[in-house]
Order: structure tokens, then sequence, then C-alpha cells
């Protein structure tokens, strides 16, 4: 049952994949992502409660390989993958009907919007180091072709420089990793199984430390320049602002907690061989240079999705931060965090793509009067912001509120300090250009008038900011049991 849900999940995304084969049209395809979307978020939802429920799978050598981590992240990223299907639905559709986009880079989208969910999720069932690898490189193919889709010179750059970094970022993860194969050169066993997390695990106080050692810090480069972590973010903000607004959201919503997947991964295994201390003071000193780097950025005015990205790498951040903080309290606040940052950044970058749809730009400055033109988009603009900066009663609160916490009881004032100094510049800031950008009025160059979708696609589009909002207020001020059992589980998965 576990291992037939577990292939549903990454099998249902490729729908709309199979459907582009017969149509190029937005309408079908988009319906049809939206229906797969739903359908996967549900499937993703039954396999975490079975996986929280005890009921971990092992099989095939280890290379199908599932435990109450793994549910955690499947429904996250679900999460994120039909909210940014509703999203495609609505903005393709739009774009379609304007003719900015040809029939063939609509079947383009589809087709790699479904292979880039289904190997992201497959990426979290698979317990062996070398097919991890395999699939965090696969999804990164598939997303470079999303993030050149407009085949306009600056996102044909993004795209290239995108691809370029990630892949030298990737094949140091691949460095690291064969270094922690190495580690294991020691021990009993077949090769096959010196590739797996559960082997791993289970032998990690006996891996050669030098090798382990200089093999996490090689992974947190490398997967860290996947998850955007300063100063090996310098892909993020060019391809986030310059891919169709949905595919954004997946990219900083889905992709970035992919390679903080793995590096949760090999923190655990570092945590037994080498102590706490080595991999959390590295990912302490990883995580405080994103969240300086990212708050410095939020701080200039430009690009609005630019500016949401460098949120991304902020956020990324604080997560790391999180995890170098450690114990039940540290990692509790960075898996919380986790899905809330997913939730929110997924309804900024869908908000973002109502943006440009009506007013042609993605200046923070040439926006002005979102209130008033979109009243639904404008306030998911100010509820987002204020949700991704840590306001409350939103989810961000509780999971900040909780890694303070956690900092305070690793004896870490100081840090705690600078933390909470830089969470408040970073919520002037991202606020700041929120609220001129929904308030005032807007601009007159008569772009606004232009309607950007008809009545179903503009339903299509407020149904994830809608949705995600609620979901954040709900995680602000209640954790639903099962969730909570979850992400307990999922902590004594990896301690």
């Amino acid at each position: 049952m576990t291992i037939a849900l577990a292939l549903a999940v990454v099998g249902l995304p490729l729908l709309p994949a199979l459907l582009a084969i017969f149509t190029s049209r937005a309408r079908p395809l988009g319906f049809t992502a939206t229906a797969a979307g739903l359908l996967t978020l549900a499937a993703a939802i039954v396999l975490a409660v079975r996986l929280a429920g005890g009921h971990h799978t092992h099989a095939l050598s280890g290379f199908i390989s599932l435990d109450a981590l793994s549910g955690f992240f499947v429904f996250t990223i679900s999460v994120v993958v039909a909210l940014a299907s509703f999203g495609s639905a609505a903005y393709l559709r739009a774009e379609e009907e304007r003719g900015d986009l040809r029939p063939l880079q609509v079947r383009l989208y589809f087709v790699f919007f479904a292979l880039f969910a289904s190997l992201m999720l497959a990426s979290f069932e698979t317990g062996n180091l070398g097919l991890l690898w395999v699939l965090i490189e696969a999804s990164t193919l598939a997303s470079c072709v999303l993030v050149g889709l407009e085949a306009k010179a600056v996102s044909l750059e993004a795209a290239w420089k995108y691809i370029i970094i990630s892949s030298f970022g990737v094949t140091i993860a691949l460095a690291g990793t064969l270094f922690v194969y190495y580690a294991a050169g020691g021990l009993q066993g077949s090769p096959t199984e010196h590739l797996t997390w559960s082997f791993l695990f289970a032998h990690a106080s006996a891996l050669h430390h030098d090798s382990l050692r200089l093999g996490f810090l090689l992974i947190v480069v490398g997967y860290g320049t996947k998850v955007g972590l300063a100063p090996m973010h310098t892909w993020l903000p060019d391809a986030h602002s310059e891919a169709p607004s949905p595919a954004s959201a997946m990219l900083s919503a889905a992709l970035l907690n992919t390679g903080m997947y793995a590096i949760i991964r090999f923190q655990a295994l570092a945590g037994i061989g080498l102590g706490r201390h080595y991999p959390g003071d590295v990912l302490l000193v990883f995580g405080f240079i994103s969240i300086v780097i990212g708050v410095l950025f939020l701080v200039l005015r430009g690009n609005f999705k630019r500016m949401f990205a460098y949120s991304s790498v902020e956020h990324m951040g604080i997560i790391a931060v999180a995890l170098g903080f450690g114990g039940t309290l540290g990692l509790y606040g960075a898996l919380l965090h986790t899905l809330c940052h997913a939730v929110g950044k997924a309804v900024l970058f869908l908000t973002s793509g109502d943006l440009v749809l009506r007013y042609r730009t993605r200046l923070v400055d040439d926006v002005r009067g979102v209130l008033g033109v979109m009243p639904i988009t404008g306030a998911a603009l100010l509820l987002g912001a204020l949700a991704v900066t840590g306001s409350p009663p939103f989810g961000l609160f509780l999971s900040e509120l909780t890694i303070v916490r956690a900092g305070f009881a690793a004896s870490s004032p100081v840090l705690v300090g600078l933390l909470l100094l830089l969470l408040v510049v970073g919520f002037i800031a991202l606020m700041r250009a929120a609220t001129g950008m929904a308030l005032g009025a807007p601009p007159n160059n008569g772009v606004t008038t232009v309607a950007y979708a008809e009545r179903s696609g503009r339903l299509l589009a407020a149904t994830p900011l809608v949705a995600g909002l609620c979901g954040l207020l709900v995680l602000g001020v209640w954790i639903p049991g099962g969730l909570n059992t979850l992400i307990t589980h999922a902590i004594g998965s990896i301690t």
C-alpha cells in the first residue's frame, strides 16, 4: 500500500505531460494540471499519515525508502504543486489569450512543469544517495526549460546562468557524496548498502571522521547551491525573476526545499559521526551569511520578483540557522518553517504573476494601487508579505518563535539577538515595498484597465491565494495533531 501511494505521488503529476502529446491548448492542459495537483496532494496526505503512523518502507536495496521525514517533505512539496497548478492554469491561459506564448511554449511549459514536480517528489522517496543526486540534477534540467520559456534575451541568460551554477553545485555535492561513501569503506556490507541512508545512519559512529567531515562540507556547499544559501545563491534572483510566475513559485517553494532535505539527511549522519557541533557550526555560518545577504538586497527596491527571491535566500538561511541551533526545538522549528515558507512564498509568487499580467511590469515603483485594481490580489500581496516576514497570527511567526527558543536553549543569546535584528530589518524592507504597491492611486498609463483573463481564469488565479493564506492563518494559531505527529516522527527518524 505504501509503495503504491509513493508511486502515485510520483506518477500523478505527469498527467498533463501525457495530455500535451495531443493538445497544446492552455485550457485543457491547465485543468488537467489542476486535477493532477489535487490528486497528488490527496495521495501525499494519505502517504504522510501512513508514514507518521510508523509504516516505514525500504525496498529494492534501498532505492525506494520512505520514513516520516520523507512523508513530511512529500506533503510540503505536494501542497506547492497543487497551488502552482492552479496558478499555471490561470497564468498560461492569460498568456495564450494575449498571444505572448506560442502553442509550442504552452506545451513545453506543462510537460516540463509535470517532469519538474515528479522528479522532485521522487527524490524524497529514495534511500540511495546516488539516485538522490541523479533526481536532483534531473530536476535542475527540467526546471531550466521553465526559466527560459519566454525565450527572451534576459530569460535565456537567466536559464543559462541557472544551469551552469546549479550543475556546478550539484557536481560538488556528488564529490561530497563520494567522500561519505569512502568514509564507509571499512564497514561490512555491499557497495550498494554503503550508499543508503538506513545503513549509513545505523553505522554513522563508525564512519571515517576526516572523510565524513570533508564530505559534509562539500554537501553543504553543493546542495546549498541548490538551496540558495549565500554565497552560492547568485543564480536564484535571475531565475526566479525571469521564469513564469507559477514556475517561480515551484522554484522558490519546492526546489529549494529539495536541496535542504538532502542537507538535513547528511547533517544527521555527521551529527552522529562527528558530534553535533561541527555540522551545526557549518550551517550557522552559511545560514547567517544567507540571512544578511537576503536582507541587504531586500532593502534595495527594484524588480519585485527579485525581491521575493532574495526573501527566499533569507528564509533558507533561517532554516539553516535553526538546524545549526539543533535540538528538538531547532529541528521542529526548521521543519515547520519549511512548510510555512513554502506556502507563503507560493502565494507571493503567484500574486506576482497577477501583477505582471495586469501591470505589464516587474518594477516595484511602477506598481501602485493594487488593492483598488485587484482587491483579492492586493489583499494577498499585503497578507502574504506579512506572513513571510513572520508576523502574527501567521505560521511563520510560530516557526520563527520556535527557532528563537531553540537558540536560547543552545546557549546562543548573541546569535539570537543578531537573528532578531535581521528579521526586523527584513520585515521593514519587504513591508515598505508591499504597502507601496498595494496602496495609493493606480498609474495613469492605462495598463491596469486591460483584463488579464476571463472570469474563470481570475477564479483559478484567486483560489491558491485564498487557500494558501487560510492555511498559514491556521498554522499560526493551531498545528493539527496529524501534522504535529508527522513532524515529531520526522525528527525521531534523524535523531
